[in-house]
């Protein structure tokens, strides 16, 4: 399992409609994670300094991603949104939103892919009036994904579309095969894992009650 940066990929849907051939420009996703970075610390008082030493993420490379210099991997960006007490999505939301949005499939990042070739889309994300993401997962045969806790109150949904898979919450193995969804507490200890021969497919939806979250503590 590695990780990626922040990047669009363009993917064949078997028994979907082909997308338009539209990527949105990686400069766009870089210029909109460094308004929302800057907005959010400077809205707090917070040097780079301090910024740094909440998140864990080097003085320098803020300093980049502020800038709009470089493409942040999704571990970064999920360092710097904890810090916040927000959701990756907040980071990556475009700076002039619409009530009414269209997307296409490329439009969302992927970030996250597996050693074996499977990915994790954010299909779509929105902060208001709570913290709500629509994710695509794609699992090769035998690939697993350690995903981090949420913050407390968050719920995930996961509905099977291809395959199955198997998912580990505190320790207990729950079978989600095509057709069914597992709804449950993400603020918890989760792996997801596809344990058959052949690909699995996860609609995903991570949804976050409203408020600003610091690390393990609850609503502000």
């Amino acid at each position: 399992m590695t990780e990626t940066t922040v990047e669009q990929t363009r993917t064949a849907d078997r028994g979907l409609r082909t997308p338009r051939p539209r990527q949105v420009p990686i400069d766009e996703i870089n210029a909109a994670v460094a308004l929302h970075v800057r907005a959010l610390r400077t809205g707090r008082g917070w040097s780079l300094d301090e910024l740094s030493g909440r998140s864990g993420v080097s003085k320098g490379m803020l300093v980049q991603v502020e800038a709009g210099r470089t493409n942040p991997s999704v571990g970064t960006l999920a360092r710097i949104a904890d810090a916040f007490g927000v959701a990756v999505a907040r980071l990556l939301q475009p700076a002039a939103d619409r009530t009414v949005h269209l997307s296409e499939f490329e439009d969302g990042p992927v970030l996250w892919r597996g050693g074996r070739g499977g990915t994790g889309r954010l299909l779509r994300g929105v902060t208001d009036p709570a913290t709500v993401e629509l994710w695509d997962w794609r699992f090769a045969p035998n690939e697993r994904y350690d995903a981090e806790e949420q913050q407390p109150g968050a719920r995930e949904m996961a509905h099977v579309l291809v395959g199955q898979i198997v998912v580990t919450i505190d320790g207990a193995d729950h079978l989600v095969q095509a057709g069914q969804t597992l709804d449950f507490r993400g603020d918890r200890a989760h792996t997801y894992r596809n344990v058959q021969d052949g690909p699995a497919r996860v609609v995903m939806l991570v949804a976050m009650p409203p408020g600003e979250y610091t690390h393990r503590r609850g609503p502000r």
